[in-house]
């Protein structure tokens, strides 16, 4: 084990060749966390918060949950600092690892749906049988055979028939002012 320093004024630290154990400070050397704990304790938690900042590695923060944990983490971080490296992979934090990016690029279908692949009874199926109808479906005949707000019926004609189905949804209006949807063939 090896002894590390903490300067009092710019809470620099240190780890010297010579072998021993803990941080030093004015009282000697401190060889576990409950001694550390106990000379943090007179510390104002912005020190802590500098001396963790500094150390090599240690992700920036701003505070700490409360003193015990400023301690425990700057204990842990001390004592990994005068390991090889190999046992400090060891004790970082298990993270999922970054997905590489793949080289594949994403392509859409070249053949579109088609109205023959509706489900028997569905509400497309529904809703097409009332498009092919001579003079097509009045809006208000699509919601009350879907049970869907006006907005939903022409989301679906928009999106589903038009663009998914590469359908040619034809929209007029008839004499008495209402939207009327077909199919053209």
């Amino acid at each position: 084990m090896k002894t590390f320093t903490i300067e009092n004024e710019t809470n620099n630290h240190r780890a010297p060749d010579g072998a021993g154990g803990g941080i030093r400070s004015r009282r000697g050397t401190l060889r576990d966390r409950r001694r550390v704990a106990g000379l943090a304790a007179n510390w104002p938690s912005a020190r802590l918060v500098e001396i963790w900042n500094s150390l090599p590695g240690a992700t920036a923060i701003t505070k700490f949950k409360d003193r015990k944990t400023a301690v425990t983490r700057i204990w842990n971080a001390i004592h990994s600092l005068g390991e090889p490296v190999a046992t400090q992979a060891a004790r970082k934090p298990h993270v999922a690892p970054v997905k590489a990016e793949s080289s594949r690029k994403t392509t859409q279908s070249k053949t579109p749906l088609k109205s023959k692949g509706t489900r028997q009874g569905s509400k497309t199926e529904k809703i097409l049988d009332l498009l092919k109808r001579p003079g097509g479906a009045s809006l208000k005949e699509i919601m009350k055979a879907t049970d869907w707000q006006a907005h939903s019926v022409r989301g679906f004609i928009s999106g589903t028939l038009g663009k998914k189905m590469s359908l040619t949804v034809v929209s007029a209006k008839t004499e008495d002012g209402e939207r009327s949807y077909s199919i053209r063939a």
